[in-house]
């Protein structure tokens, strides 16, 4: 994980000059920023029907996964080991660790993605622990394109510096193919996203949403 001067973002591509996205790295802007660590949601039962999976070995073949969102709704997921090992893992140990409960999506680009998963709201937080990029540009192959639906690991310039932070892509975005560990897909909710990106209100092109308008996340929890 970075030190905080680089945040884990992906870029949108200029649709009209068809240029490919590149990891973001805003460390005067995020300096600039107040950290604010959101608050822990109540519980609300995300251990229900909930299952526990094998961490301490890389997992195989595909998991679902359900993210409530406060007030919005669920989104399902399934999450593909077999193309990304590491990375499903890595997401299903901080699931059962409880690490996303209570966070946010803090950055949302209506027509882009969704991005959470920082403990500190800003795009400079994570997990005490970095995995390798599972992607193409980094010797790993990945054939997960970018579409509707898809989830990835946002990351800093660093190849191998996804941590806790996740992206679902709102609209087709295959630039991104190559540059970024694609892991799963949604099969249930993606009108719960795309509500989230109707109702943001970026302060900026970069999708900074203020802190006290970021979605909460009141749970994910493994379903098999």
């Amino acid at each position: 994980m970075s030190d905080g001067s680089d945040t884990e973002d992906v870029q949108e591509g200029s649709q009209e000059e068809g240029q490919s996205g590149q990891p973001v790295e805003d460390a005067e802007d995020a300096a600039e920023e107040t950290s604010q660590e959101p608050e822990k949601a109540a519980d609300t039962g995300s251990s229900e029907d909930a299952v526990t999976l094998d961490v301490s070995k890389s997992l195989t073949g595909t998991h679902d996964v359900e993210i409530k969102v406060k007030d919005y709704g669920t989104i399902d997921v399934q999450l593909d080991a077999d193309t990304a090992p590491i990375t499903v893992t890595n997401f299903i140990k901080l699931v059962q660790e409880n690490f996303y409960d209570g966070l946010t999506f803090h950055r949302i680009m209506d027509g882009f993605m969704i991005q959470g998963g920082d403990p500190l709201g800003n795009g400079t937080g994570g997990s005490d622990q970095t995995i390798k990029g599972e992607f193409k540009n980094n010797k790993v192959e990945n054939n997960i394109s970018h579409k509707r639906g898809v989830i990835s690991m946002a990351r800093s310039s660093d190849p191998d510096s996804a941590s806790s932070q996740f992206f679902i892509v709102q609209t087709d975005s295959t630039f991104l193919d190559g540059d970024y560990a694609a892991f799963g897909e949604v099969t249930s909710g993606m009108d719960v996203v795309d509500a989230i990106c109707k109702d943001a209100k970026p302060t900026d092109d970069n999708g900074t949403i203020p802190a006290d308008q970021q979605p909460v996340i009141e749970y994910i929890k493994v379903l098999d």
